[in-house]
């Protein structure tokens, strides 16, 4: 029981309920009060979906350009590959983690310092495959991306650069205690096994669908030579965009989902970060959508935001 109201696991959840109770407001019919709703909307949107809004010139203030993103996966390759280092030191030459990440994780664990005594396969795992994650969004945001002139909410912006360090904790937050009932101390590689393939194996699967959906949103505004053409939004077409409008939403679901399989799927924090990732992937999702539909006549009926069949 213990374990199930760790302050990791309130602060993920409370993510997750937060973005499931925008998800509900936007989608149904629930009015907000009118200046309200106008501090909602612009909290909720980024990039081409402010644009159906109208703000206040005030509200213009907090805005910071979308290209901005790349700042996010910069912080995380450095913060989650400081604390991969770690992780390698304590595994290879038994180094204990700093005083100040352990102060970090007594935080949110309530944990003393023996619960990382050893490191689990599978924790490493999540760090490497969440490290190449943002390693790969970085280059892709670099040199892939064509972002047009939208923005994101300064909060929004606060956000995504502490979201990054909180997933990095929340991973070595995901290591079993050696005095939890259950726990066996077993030879570092000898404790890999299918969940960890298989849970790869979505990973690479879900990050080439991601890669290949953001090159063709890039491809609809550069020209046969590689030049940018135009900023403008046009209908994407191709992959799994015939079958969903966000399909790149979709792949981010997937991987922390191959990250929680990583973990025998019987991790409830990994769950609960699986949880959040869905809510507020929907909403994004949904808000995207529903700019395709309003702006293209021809846009396709069948396709849905993210899920195919389903959302």
């Amino acid at each position: 029981m213990f374990d199930i109201i760790l302050t990791v696991n309130i602060i993920w959840f409370s993510l997750a309920l937060c973005f499931m109770v925008a998800f509900c407001l936007y989608k149904f019919p629930l009015k907000l009060p009118y200046k309200l709703d106008r501090v909602f909307q612009d909290l909720i949107r980024y990039g081409k979906t402010k644009d159906n809004i109208k703000r206040q010139s005030w509200q213009l203030v907090f805005d910071v350009s979308k290209r901005c993103f790349y700042h996010f996966y910069a912080v995380s390759v450095m913060w989650n590959g400081l604390l991969l280092l770690f992780s390698l030191r304590s595994i290879v030459i038994g180094e204990m983690f700093p005083d100040w990440l352990m102060d970090l994780l007594w935080c949110l664990t309530g944990r003393s310092r023996d619960a990382w005594k050893e490191l689990q396969f599978s924790v490493l795992l999540l760090q490497v495959l969440l490290w190449i994650h943002s390693l790969r969004r970085l280059l892709e945001c670099l040199f892939v991306s064509v972002f047009s002139n939208g923005v994101i909410h300064v909060l929004q912006y606060a956000f995504g650069l502490a979201y990054y360090v909180l997933l990095g904790l929340t991973v070595l937050c995901i290591n079993p205690s050696s005095t939890q009932e259950g726990v066996k101390s077993v030879g570092f590689f000898y404790q890999l096994t299918w969940h960890h393939v298989i849970g790869t194996l979505l990973f690479v699967w879900a990050s080439l669908l991601q890669h290949r959906s953001l090159s063709l949103l890039a491809n609809l505004r550069i020209d046969h030579s590689g030049k940018v053409e135009t900023l403008a939004h046009k209908m994407p077409q191709g992959g799994w965009f015939e079958r969903v409008s966000c399909p790149h939403y979709l792949a981010e679901l997937l991987i922390y989902t191959a990250m929680s399989v990583c973990c025998g799927c019987s991790s409830f924090t990994c769950w609960l970060v699986v949880l959040y990732v869905l809510c507020n992937q929907a909403l994004a999702a949904q808000l995207c959508h529903d700019y395709y539909r309003s702006k293209f006549e021809t846009y396709p009926r069948h396709r849905k935001a993210f899920i195919p069949f389903i959302l």
